[in-house]
Formats: C-alpha cells, sequence, structure tokens
C-alpha cells in the first residue's frame, strides 16, 4: 500500500489530530481557577498545531507501514477499510503527535524571532495576543511585545510536551525516540542562530554554509528524524535507519531550498506567507549567496539597503530570475533531490517505503506552498 496516497494516511491523521486535541483539552482543563489568559494561551497554541500539511506524521506513517505492512482489516468484497487499528494510544501515532508539537513549538519561536504576526495565513500566537493587547489599548510597540512574550511561553509549553508525549508513549523504543528528539531539538536550535547570525547585513555566506544552515534548520528535524522515529518503532534494521538518514537530510535541503524560493516568487495565497519579509529581513538564503558572487552585485546590493528599511522587492526579484540565481537554486534543489532518489534505488527498504519516498522527493520539489 503507498500510504501517502490511500485512506489509511487519512485514519493515521486523524488519530494523530485525536490525540493532539486530547493533550490541547487537558491543558486548558488544568487551568480552571486561573485567569481566562491562560486558558486562551491553550487555545491559541491548538489553533497553531492545526491546519499544518502533517509532513512529519506522514513520513513516521511511511516507514511504520512500509516495514510492518497493511494495518487495516478490509471488507472481502474490496480494499475499503473497515476497521482502522490505529487509536490515538498508539505509540506510532503518540511520537507523530509528539513530532507536530515540536515543529509547533519551533515555528512559534521562529515567528518571534522573525517578528512574524501570521501563519498560514490566519494570526500566531504572537498575532493573537498582539491584537488582545492592541483591543486593550496597548500602542503597536507595546501590543507586538505582548505578543511575542506570549509566543514564546506557548512555544515552550508545547515544547516540553513534546518530550513528555514520547516519554510515555510506551514504546520500547523510547530511549532511541528521545535521542531523536535530542538530535532535532539541538539541530534545529544550531541553525535558527546561525540563520540569525546571516540575516541583516550584506556579508554573504559562501553556498557551503547556506546548505549546512538549511540542513540544521530544517532538514534534520523535518524528515530525517521522522523517518528515522517511524524505523525505530517499526524495529528496523540499523542499516535502514542510517539510510533513511541519509535520504531525509538530502529530501529536506531540498524542501527548504523550495521554501526559499517561494518565499520569493511564490504567490501569497498558496504559501500563507508574505513574498518580500526574506528580502526585507535580508535573509541568506541560496538565492542571495549565488546573486552576491555574481559580477553585477556591487549595482544590485544597494536595492536591499533603501533609506526606509525596505529592500525594492519588484526590483530585487527581476534580477534574481534574470541572473540565474533564481534557475541556479532550482538546479541545487533538483540535485538533493536526486540524490535521495539515488539511495533508494537498489536498496534493502521496503517496496512500499520505497514508493512512499519516490512520491514524497516529487512533492518536495514541485509545489507550490
Amino acid at each position: 500500500m503507498t500510504v501517502l496516497t490511500e485512506s489509511g494516511e487519512t485514519q493515521f491523521l486523524d488519530a494523530v489530530d485525536s490525540a493532539l486535541t486530547g493533550f490541547f483539552a487537558r491543558g486548558r482543563a488544568g487551568t480552571a481557577g486561573l485567569p481566562a489568559t491562560v486558558g486562551d494561551l491553550w487555545d491559541a497554541l491548538a489553533s497553531s498545531a492545526s491546519g499544518g500539511k502533517r509532513i512529519r506524521p506522514r513520513l513516521l506513517l511511511s516507514v511504520v507501514e512500509g516495514y510492518t505492512g497493511d494495518r487495516y482489516a478490509r471488507d472481502p468484497a474490496g480494499d475499503v477499510p473497515t476497521a482502522a487499528r490505529w487509536s490515538p494510544e498508539d505509540p506510532s501515532v503518540v511520537t507523530a503527535a509528539a513530532l507536530e508539537l515540536l515543529h509547533t513549538a519551533l515555528v512559534t519561536h521562529d515567528d518571534v524571532i522573525d517578528h512574524d504576526f501570521v501563519r498560514r495565513g490566519k494570526p500566531n500566537v504572537a498575532g493573537i495576543y498582539r491584537h488582545r493587547a492592541a483591543d486593550e489599548g496597548f500602542d503597536d510597540d507595546a501590543a507586538a511585545q505582548r505578543g511575542q512574550a506570549a509566543a514564546i511561553i506557548a512555544g515552550d509549553v508545547a515544547l516540553a510536551a513534546a518530550y513528555r508525549l514520547v516519554a510515555s508513549s510506551g514504546s520500547p523504543g523510547t530511549p532511541a525516540l528521545l535521542d531523536l528528539m535530542d538530535a532535532a531539538v539541538h539541530s534545529a536550535a544550531a541553525g535558527e542562530l546561525l540563520d540569525v547570525e546571516h540575516s541583516g547585513h550584506l556579508r554573504i555566506p559562501a553556498a557551503e554554509v547556506v546548505l549546512q544552515t538549511a540542513l540544521l534548520k530544517t532538514a534534520i528535524y523535518s524528515f530525517d528524524v521522522p523517518l528515522q522515529a517511524g524505523a525505530v518503532l517499526a524495529g528496523a534494521p540499523i542499516a535502514d535507519r542510517d539510510l533513511l538518514c541519509r535520504v531525509g537530510q538530502d529530501i529536506g535541503t531540498a524542501y527548504q531550498l523550495v521554501d526559499d524560493l517561494l518565499g520569493v516568487f511564490g504567490v501569497e495565497s498558496a504559501t500563507g506567507k508574505t513574498i518580500t519579509g526574506d528580502l526585507t529581513a535580508l535573509k541568506h538564503t541560496l538565492l542571495l549567496s549565488h546573486a552576491s558572487r555574481q559580477p553585477d552585485w556591487p549595482a544590485v546590493s544597494p536595492l536591499l539597503l533603501s533609506p526606509d528599511g525596505l529592500a525594492d522587492v519588484a526590483a530585487l526579484r527581476a534580477h534574481l530570475d534574470g541572473s540565474g540565481s533564481r534557475a541556479y537554486v532550482e538546479a541545487v534543489a533538483r540535485d538533493y533531490a536526486e540524490r535521495a532518489r539515488a539511495a533508494l534505488t537498489g536498496s534493502a527498504l521496503p517496496a512500499a517505503l520505497r514508493a512512499d519516498l519516490e512520491v514524497l522527493i516529487d512533492a518536495a520539489v514541485d509545489r507550490v506552498r
């Protein structure tokens, strides 16, 4: 079965959502007797955790199903599942929910770092509490500060809860899963720090440094770790785990490069985020790294530093396209995708898992959001 495209995935993701809903309900119930704003924080965090692509649970499921087979009883007349074995208490479901909570924690803090108040086209935690503060009469700066403070608190809650869920999953592989959580958090922190230090100035690093940042900030926690977690839960051989680690890192790097392209050339209604933010904040993406090494860069770089602090986005977009930087990043993303595809070819991974990962490779580079 190809779990990325069939109904088993839907039932698994429904169970993950149920596990998350239960977690948030328990958290909110624990605020009884406290001021209303404390309970509201749990609601804001739950809103932030909803509506995503659920990439990490999908990856984990692909591996578990690849090794353990179809978990669904099917009626004699066809292939429609009649009874799902997934439940919100299943260790695979709980671990997938934990990875989503970890993602929620990291993006909640990332939005504070980037001064973003919207995610997926709706107010994030910082945005919700900024609106509350504005309604209470605070000026724009004070309202923004209060919103960001609430987001830091919410992100801390989600981060702690992610570990708690893994520790309580009941999986015999819990120690290994906790090690993977550490790897995810530590790499994401390192990548975020590099991203912060490599932004806001014109000392744009070489491509190797930018690619390392993409690996640390995104590929490891969003692709490598979920694939390895699935392997742990399924009892897969260590050699397979190592292969999934490498494949996940290559797919994840390709995914991040496409994300950077969409951050400049995407359609805001599809991506749910601005196409001006990365350029205005002078994020050191591979686009800028390539452009900064072209002969006409001295004439182009002033467009990033206009007197009002806003980049001349239209002119920059035109240059990044016309100079070949856009095509260069597209080619590098495809190279990473093909490297992942080559690693799968002839590997000992289960056939269904290889098929799922092939779908994922295509989806990572051919997407609009």
